[in-house]
């Protein structure tokens, strides 16, 4: 028999969904500063680190570095999972902050190639990859945390807080990378700007890891661990008790990652390559598109919890079907004005598959496997089609000549998604979250 966790009363439960909306959401922000300023940086870092002759081989290997950041997650997400479902939701979430802020500040300590010759890629590989291992458990830890705290009714308002933090991550990172190469000539960004974004996160990571070690676990960890369910091996209990719950993961995604990706990282490339915009340009448009989708992911949610997470993902990834091919057609020759609003349309139905995705895993999972599942899941997932969406999407461009081919990739994923959700089965979004796992 299911167990379930008394509610509190709705006015406590919204002041404790509140402090864990800031502590995961502003966490979330600096965790993907942290990570994303890579890619904004990829097309300086490619020449320094990966000497080329054609410029466009450059940015393909800085890029690969990025996708290969990504695979390591799922490790990261395993290690961070049985940290967070066995020592609690706080300590996992605090070990990724340090972690990752110290791999960005020798980030923006590294030698170049021509400095120290090969070792100096061997040594971007390493360190992004230790990030990459870090971040798998850190958006996992704050979807969990910031869900297992919020009331019932209210689950996808402050789920929320989790994409809103990823993607004002990129927006943070966007901003000060555009405000640098305005200020800077290109010939001082490839010779030192580029180390300041890196470095910025010293001072950032110190502010995180304060707010964080005020934290407490939550309830429904406690209750756990006084009841004495802490799972003693959480990776291997999942997959034997939750693996259907995982596909569904995979499925959604997918979809979220794959569309998210290619407009926040791609995006900034494909307008200053293809279009030839100004980078300066590019950076902040990236910033303020991002930004509309962060405000505007609070009112998805409240639309989610009345009309149902599926109805919003479902309109999101079939008006990304229609329109994802002629915006590309239309970017391609637009005026500025025209081209941010596209992107900003763009990013506002990105919103609509991010917020219930996000709400809805943790609720996939039972308690002492919820940091485990969903960091496993979700990370597998980015691996797939998130870190893959902007080297997928040059590779397209660069091997069809056809600028619009990236639309053929926001297609797939989306088809992808919409099989998902009509083949699984959608969690009741008002009941209580369990504590007790029960073998299929």
């Amino acid at each position: 028999m299911v167990q379930q966790t008394a509610p509190a009363p709705d006015r406590a439960r919204t002041r404790v969904a509140v402090r864990a909306a800031i502590a995961g959401g502003i966490g979330t922000v600096i965790e993907y500063y942290d990570f994303t300023v890579y890619a904004y940086l990829s097309i300086v870092i490619g020449p320094l680190f990966f000497p080329s002759g054609n410029p466009a081989v450059s940015t393909l290997s800085a890029l690969g570095v990025f996708a290969g950041a990504y695979v390591v997650r799922p490790f990261g997400g395993i290690f961070f999972g049985r940290v967070g479902d066995r020592r609690g939701r706080r300590a996992a979430l605090v070990a990724t902050v340090v972690m990752t802020g110290t791999c960005s500040v020798l980030m923006g300590l590294l030698p170049t190639y021509a400095t120290i010759g090969v070792l100096a890629p061997v040594l971007l590989v390493i360190v992004r990859a230790l990030q990459g291992f870090a971040a798998g458990g850190e958006v996992g830890g704050a979807m969990t945390y910031i869900i297992e705290s919020a009331p019932a009714h209210r689950r996808a308002f402050f789920g929320a807080f989790t994409p809103i933090g990823t993607n004002l991550g990129f927006v943070l990172s966007s901003s000060i990378v555009g405000a640098m190469t305005l200020f800077l000539s290109p010939a001082q960004m490839s010779a030192w700007g580029w180390r300041i974004p890196f470095l910025i996160c010293l001072p950032l990571t110190v502010v995180v890891l304060v707010i964080r070690l005020k934290i407490q676990d939550t309830e429904e960890f406690l209750k756990i661990a006084d009841e004495k369910k802490v799972s003693k091996a959480p990776f291997l209990q999942m997959l034997r008790t939750s693996w259907r719950s995982i596909l569904v993961v995979l499925g959604i995604g997918i979809t979220t990652n794959g569309v998210a990706y290619l407009g926040s990282t791609y995006m900034s490339i494909y307008l200053q390559q293809i279009v030839g915009l100004p980078a300066s340009i590019v950076y902040w448009m990236t910033a303020g598109s991002i930004l509309a989708l962060c405000i505007a992911m609070p009112f998805v949610g409240l639309a989610a919890d009345r009309f149902g997470r599926r109805r919003v993902f479902v309109f999101g990834a079939v008006a990304l079907i229609i329109i994802t091919y002629p915006m590309l057609g239309i970017i391609g020759t637009a005026s500025v004005g025209v081209i941010m609003a596209l992107f900003v349309l763009y990013m506002l139905l990105s919103a609509t598959l991010q917020v219930p995705v996000f709400t809805t895993i943790p609720e996939l999972f039972p308690g002492p496997v919820r940091y485990t599942g969903v960091s496993f899941g979700f990370n597998v997932a980015t691996v797939v089609a998130g870190a893959t969406s902007p080297l997928v999407a040059t590779a397209l461009v660069a091997g069809t000549g056809n600028h619009q081919s990236p639309a053929f990739w926001v297609i797939g994923v989306c088809i992808i998604g919409l099989v998902t959700v009509f083949t699984m089965r959608w969690p009741d979004p008002k009941r209580v979250l369990t504590t007790t796992i029960q073998v299929p």
